[in-house]
């Protein structure tokens, strides 16, 4: 059980999987999968939109020094998954790398 566990793959084989046809991604998105992707981004816009008009209602200042918090958190991650990224040349690579 531990070896299955722990089993590791190393960063050559994994670029030669990808390599290989049966491992490519294919585009499978139909019409219907983007209307559902469209709205949700409606719904998630109109979301924030009236999280924003509550905060400045009742919050104040504290929105604008939150939202500063969370771009700078926001940079960090970006810029840890780009090392990541660039690590292992494959998709997903930050998976592939932890």
């Amino acid at each position: 059980m531990s070896s299955t566990l722990f089993r590791t793959k190393n960063v050559e084989q994994s670029i030669r999987d990808t390599e290989e046809p049966e491992h490519a991604l294919r585009k499978s998105l139909s019409a219907l999968d983007l209307t559902v992707f469209g709205v949700g981004v409606i719904i998630g816009t109109g979301i924030f939109v009236l999280t924003g008009t509550a905060a400045r209602n009742t919050a104040g200042p504290a929105v604008s020094l939150s939202f500063v918090v969370a771009g700078v958190v926001c940079a960090l991650a970006a810029l840890c998954y780009a090392e990541f990224a660039s690590t292992v040349p494959v998709a997903g690579s930050a998976y592939t790398f932890s």
